[in-house]
């Protein structure tokens, strides 16, 4: 199972970032949900402030473009995940060009379609 930082998670139940971390935990996959305000999605604990968590596979974006600038470092030097799903709105070729460039794998796609097709 794939250790998975939601980015941009949010305690809304309307929020994908809260039903992806709701559908990744079904699917067995350790959740680490990170947002700016705290907060509780069902049983896991909303992080704030970046934290450092060690042994990320998938950092999955739910944040949009023009706000990533401030986690590149966090994600690609701190985290140093094997690959970023940007989610649909929050796709940024920058992230991504600076992604590969690190060895991190890119995917433009959507977690819950990828969780549905068996393919996350």
């Amino acid at each position: 199972m794939k250790k998975t930082i939601i980015l941009g998670a949010s305690s809304n139940p309307e929020r994908y970032s809260y039903k992806a971390t709701l559908k990744l935990a079904q699917h067995g996959h350790e959740v680490i949900p990170v947002g700016l305000r705290e907060g509780k999605i069902e049983s896991h604990q909303i992080l704030t402030n970046m934290p450092i968590i060690e042994g990320i596979d998938t950092v999955t974006m739910y944040v949009g473009a023009k706000n990533q600038s401030v986690y590149y470092d966090y994600i690609l030097n701190q985290l140093k995940p094997k690959r970023i799903v940007f989610n649909p709105g929050a796709e940024n070729a920058e992230l991504v060009k600076l992604a590969n460039e690190k060895g991190i794998a890119t995917e433009e796609s959507c977690t819950l379609v990828l969780l549905s097709l068996g393919s996350y």
